[in-house]
């Protein structure tokens, strides 16, 4: 039910850029972006559940915070700027977008470092088991 509803708010804000496309074109931008971030918040809130469960498994399963914490920070960054490109992008400044998603990347590969770290550390206690 929550994906119709979310398919709805996009249609609604497609239609109506699409109706101000014709008359005042000059605010489709704003209404795109607002549509977005009406979106994004109603994705936020399913979300939340989910974020919930997933502490709760990794609370049981033993799994320490930092590596979920960062996952989170990764998918969080992966997200925002995907979505802020993506407002670049329809504005019409392509080259601007391109490098906000380099920078992302960047970004992302900094901050997941230390999962690489742990992952190290992990296999070189495997083999010295062997």
């Amino acid at each position: 039910m929550y994906i119709f509803r979310l398919c709805c708010i996009a249609v609604i804000t497609a239609v109506s850029a699409l109706v101000l496309k014709n008359h005042k074109s000059e605010l489709v931008p704003l209404c795109l972006t607002a549509g977005g971030i009406i979106m994004f918040l109603y994705a936020f809130d399913y979300l939340s559940e989910s974020v919930e469960f997933i502490k709760t498994f990794t609370n049981g399963a033993g799994i320490n915070n930092d590596v979920v914490r960062i996952i989170f920070k990764v998918v969080g960054i992966g997200f925002l700027v995907e979505l802020t490109a993506g407002s670049v992008k329809e504005l019409g400044f392509d080259s601007v977008a391109d490098k906000l998603l380099l920078c992302g990347k960047i970004i992302i590969f900094v901050v997941s470092v230390p999962i690489l770290n742990s992952t190290y550390k992990i296999i070189v206690s495997l083999i010295e088991l062997v």
